[in-house]
């Protein structure tokens, strides 16, 4: 089972089994929990084991939506606006291509602007036959009780600072071997990269970034940590320009691995900015 292989959430993996055991799954869903807790990669697993697929990626029921800049300016602020949601219904009123359902999953639902929460909760006041909707949000509060009450709701708890730690030091240890190395190394460790793996790596360079910032603004040494002279060290190889641009291709690599981007793919770009400031 997919869902097997999601780690640190123990009780939201049961809560979904037990719904697919006994075949009580519900129309909707909020998947509840801070950033970083596996939400996103719990809603892909569950979908895997809705649709009866080895995996999700291209597959022709699963349908995700994220936030997206306005057509008029793709610097703009990120939501998801009326016409995903309508597009979301176009496609929830069809049959299912190759499995028994659809799945919908809405990632950073709590981005919903202006008519959207209102024309997504007449889907869910009046779901389509044969599919399942998974909303991913940050808080309980974070959409309208009116959408949330027609969810069922499943709470995602924040990884322990251990785990955290320990992708913060694979991702330097990853990155000065790649700097060393060059790219056969990058090659070598990235043959068998799992998705979770690679946002859990994502995130951990995001870290770093957030940590280089800290230090070019003469940030306390107490709020870096034991590695606040090795920080400093490297921060002297950036700008905050540099810095800035990196945490953006952060954010666009997360959001490809929401899109199924091959997640070799995707970490061979970020490492690849982040080995090019070797001294």
């Amino acid at each position: 089972m997919k869902l097997d292989a999601i780690a640190g959430q123990p009780r939201a993996v049961e809560q979904l089994s037990r719904a697919l055991a006994g075949g009580r799954v519900a129309h909707a869903y909020a998947f509840v929990g801070p950033a970083g807790s596996g939400r996103f990669t719990t809603a892909l697993a569950f979908a895997s084991e809705l649709l009866g697929a080895d995996t999700t990626r291209g597959h022709a029921d699963l349908h995700v939506v994220t936030p997206t800049p306005p057509e008029s300016n793709p610097k703009g602020a990120r939501a998801i606006r009326i016409g995903a949601i309508r597009e979301l219904e176009r496609q929830a009123s069809l049959r299912p291509a190759m499995a028994r359902r659809k799945v919908f999953v809405l990632d950073e639902a709590e981005r919903m602007t202006g008519e959207a929460p209102q024309a997504f909760l007449k889907t869910l006041e009046e779901p389509p036959p044969a599919t399942v909707i998974i909303l991913v949000l940050p808080r309980i509060r974070a959409v309208p009780a009116t959408v949330l009450s027609r969810c069922q709701v499943v709470r995602f708890a924040a990884r322990d600072d251990a785990g955290v730690a320990e992708a913060r030091g694979q991702a330097w240890e990853l990155l000065t071997e790649v700097r060393a190395q060059g790219v056969d190394a990058l090659f070598r460790r990235l043959e068998r990269l799992d998705r979770e793996k690679a946002e859990t790596l994502v995130d951990a360079y995001w870290l770093l970034c957030r940590d280089l910032l800290l230090v070019k603004s003469d940030a306390p040494s107490a709020l870096l940590g034991a590695g606040a002279a090795e920080l400093a060290g490297e921060a002297e190889r950036w700008s905050v320009d540099e810095i800035l641009a990196t945490v953006d291709l952060c954010r666009q690599a997360r959001e490809a691995l929401l899109r199924n981007v091959n997640p070799r793919l995707t970490l061979e770009i970020v490492l690849s900015r982040l080995a090019l400031r070797a001294a």
